[in-house]
């Protein structure tokens, strides 16, 4: 029988650990709430042709895949891990580059999180995902245990700061004790029936907290999530990025999980914090999405007119997101031409309805998207 821990520092030190509890009636509302937008997101998504939502799946994996290894620090190449996706997945991209073995092993883990969601979870499958993660053996210059429990007796804490000023985060569990809380969680994720959404908020909280690898917890806790939320989205593929959304507001992700490792059993402030980045993830998918079938539609609408290479390449900018105000000597800039040819080009399109004159009564003249 588990001794009675008087003063528990940290939540696995508390007496009923694991044993967590939520607010049902505080989260009812806001998973509502995601459940409609994740509706949403699926039916914009049909409006999209072939090419649109693979370009989509694309965008959303790599940007989950750069973020949460950013997340640690760890900045990849964006077009190598787009690649290595698009090859998996049997997707024509241009540029192919030299296989780089890391971003192909967190490739390899992303796709098996997601579309292998329903397999059950196990220490074998975890020890693979880390595999995949470490296929050196190392952690930048340190050789790490890998496909393994972290050993050793000194403990595993979360620091920050210079050395001889570091302050500690966060403790996790003794190496000895990883066996049987592993056990739990896995137990736990296999025959535990909720909300995808709370199982994901409380796999990632729960794993983090166990910290049960030498490295690269931070990035697994996140595939386990994600292998919970995929649960949700069915046969459909992902085209939001959760991963993405929590880099965007890092400190806060940090601060929240310091708050509750360091709390009791009631995790309500956590899922609500994972619930509303999650709200935010879908919300940027849709306004992604909604520009991608204006862009659409504004194509098909002047099907009949002819661009040159020029025009059609400013237009596009546009709708994907351009930088300031397009002038004439933007446009020259862009597609290195002179002023003369690029005012030649805006006209054209101007008499098509394809562009028009903002109305700003600025130094110079500026055109926007009808």
């Amino acid at each position: 029988m588990k001794k009675p821990n008087p003063h528990p520092r940290y939540i696995w030190q508390q007496d009923r650990w694991p044993d967590f509890k939520w607010d049902a009636d505080a989260l009812l509302e806001p998973l509502s709430h995601l459940t409609r937008l994740h509706g949403q997101l699926y039916g914009h998504m049909s409006m999209l042709g072939f090419e649109d939502r693979t370009r989509s799946i694309l965008t959303a994996m790599t940007d989950e895949l750069t973020s949460s290894s950013e997340i640690e620090g760890i900045r990849l190449d964006h077009r190598s891990v787009r690649t290595s996706i698009a090859r998996k997945l049997g997707i024509e991209e241009d540029g192919l580059l030299a296989e780089d073995h890391y971003v192909e092993g967190l490739v390899d883990v992303m796709l098996d999180a997601v579309h292998n969601c329903h397999e059950p979870l196990s220490a074998d499958r975890l020890f693979g995902w880390h595999s995949a993660l470490f296929p050196l053996g190392r952690s930048g210059m340190y050789r790490i245990t890998v496909g393994e429990w972290r050993r050793g007796t000194e403990p595993m804490q979360v620091v920050s700061g210079a050395m001889g000023h570091e302050k500690v985060h966060y403790e996790a569990p003794a190496s000895a004790d990883l066996p049987a809380e592993m056990e739990r969680l896995i137990a736990w994720s296999n025959t535990t029936h909720l909300s995808p959404i709370i199982m994901a908020a409380v796999a990632h909280l729960w794993f983090v907290s166990i910290h049960p690898f030498e490295d690269g917890n931070g990035r697994i806790s996140r595939s386990l999530s994600d292998m919970f939320l995929a649960r949700l989205d069915g046969d459909e593929p992902r085209y939001y990025s959760m991963s993405a959304e929590i880099n965007r507001n890092k400190k806060a992700y940090y601060e929240i999980l310091e708050a509750t490792q360091k709390g009791g059993l009631d995790i309500t402030p956590w899922i609500l914090w994972f619930l509303e980045s999650l709200e935010n993830a879908i919300t940027r998918a849709l306004g992604t999405i909604g520009r991608t079938v204006e862009k659409a539609a504004y194509w098909d609408r002047f099907k009949e007119c002819d661009v040159n290479e020029r025009q059609r390449k400013v237009i596009n900018r546009l709708w994907d997101g351009f930088d300031g105000k397009l002038t004439t000597s933007k446009w020259a800039k862009i597609c290195h031409c002179s002023q003369d040819t690029a005012l030649r080009d805006i006209t054209d399109l101007v008499a098509k309805g394809m562009l028009r004159d903002s109305g700003d009564r600025g130094r110079n003249t500026n055109y926007i998207l009808p």
